[in-house]
């Protein structure tokens, strides 16, 4: 049995709602029935629950992440996606469940440093592409969705994700954590080398900036779906350490 046997995922924006439930039969078909993350770390034994995080603010996301951890009995392993890292971030501090954190191409930020900070420093596509409702939320341009946030996966997929994609409220990139986890818990971190939502050379230096133990993999923003084992793994070994 796993040393850590409970995963939390802390859903970051957009496509992560929909990639970490069970893949519907199309979406297997068209990855030639490669497994996604949540069932290959099931088949080995551990329990995993992925937070529906609100995406209203970071104190909601917080205090939702924070509401399913303290609800585990036992060591956890949290894991943030993109903006889901900028969660788990603040919602680990203090926490005596957290084990160890696990980034994967997500934002890592400091105390009182907005999440939205370096995008100047670290351009990415992905801002350019980004449509604001009355209400301030922000998607995803529908007819950019593939290029920018998942061009190493088939287009006829990426499609259903643009549609079913759940936005957040576009404050949040100001926002700021009053602690930083990754300065008291373990971390991994995972490096998408191809990403055009997060500029990869910002994951780097998120990665360096918390001495996380890093992986890279050549992937678009969403390597839980085209490299679920590079994930799993990395996992794993945060959930053995």
């Amino acid at each position: 049995m796993p040393t850590i046997t409970r995963i939390v995922v802390s859903a970051g924006a957009i496509a992560i709602a929909v990639a970490l439930q069970a893949p519907s039969a199309s979406a297997q078909t068209a990855r030639g029935g490669k497994p996604t993350v949540i069932p290959i770390l099931q088949r080995d034994g551990y329990t995993v629950i992925a937070v529906q995080n609100p995406l209203t603010s970071l104190a909601a996301d917080v205090e939702t992440t924070k509401r399913v951890v303290d609800a585990q009995t036992g060591p956890v392993v949290l894991v943030g996606h993109s903006y889901g890292g900028a969660v788990i971030t603040a919602a680990a501090a203090g926490s005596s469940n957290v084990k160890s954190l696990v980034y994967i191409a997500a934002f890592a930020p400091d105390v009182g440093e907005p999440i939205g900070k370096f995008g100047d420093q670290y351009p990415a596509s992905l801002g350019a592409a980004l449509r604001p409702d009355k209400a301030g939320f922000l998607y995803v341009d529908p007819a950019q969705f593939h290029t920018v946030f998942a061009a190493d996966l088939p287009e006829v997929e990426t499609r259903v994700f643009a549609a079913t994609q759940k936005p957040i409220i576009g404050s949040v990139f100001g926002a700021t954590v009053d602690q930083a986890a990754w300065k008291t818990i373990p971390s991994w971190y995972l490096v998408s080398q191809d990403d055009k939502a997060i500029n990869p050379d910002l994951e780097r230096f998120y990665a360096k900036r918390m001495g996380a133990k890093t992986t890279e993999v050549k992937s678009s923003h969403v390597p839980f779906l085209s490299h679920p084992a590079d994930v799993a793994r990395l996992i794993e070994q945060a959930a053995g350490q």
